[in-house]
């Protein structure tokens, strides 16, 4: 029997409001997931971008970004 079929067996022998419930729990569940491979994604493209920077020479000193307010 597959984890499908087994979840389906349960799921029969609950309540209706039961089921609802956990309806509504596999929704979040989904919406979680798809939000923690958006960050993954997020995080694997940044890294990438920034990959070998660290090796680059200074474009600007501090003094170059200060700005003076008079």
């Amino acid at each position: 029997m597959t984890l499908d079929e087994k979840i389906y067996q349960y799921v029969r022998k609950l309540p209706y409001s039961f089921q609802e419930e956990l309806f509504n729990f596999i929704q979040y569940l989904l919406i979680k997931a798809e939000q923690q491979e958006k960050q993954e994604w997020a995080s694997l493209s940044l890294s990438s971008a920034m990959q070998d920077m660290e090796n680059e020479p200074d474009l600007y000193s501090e003094s170059d970004i200060k700005v003076a307010f008079a």
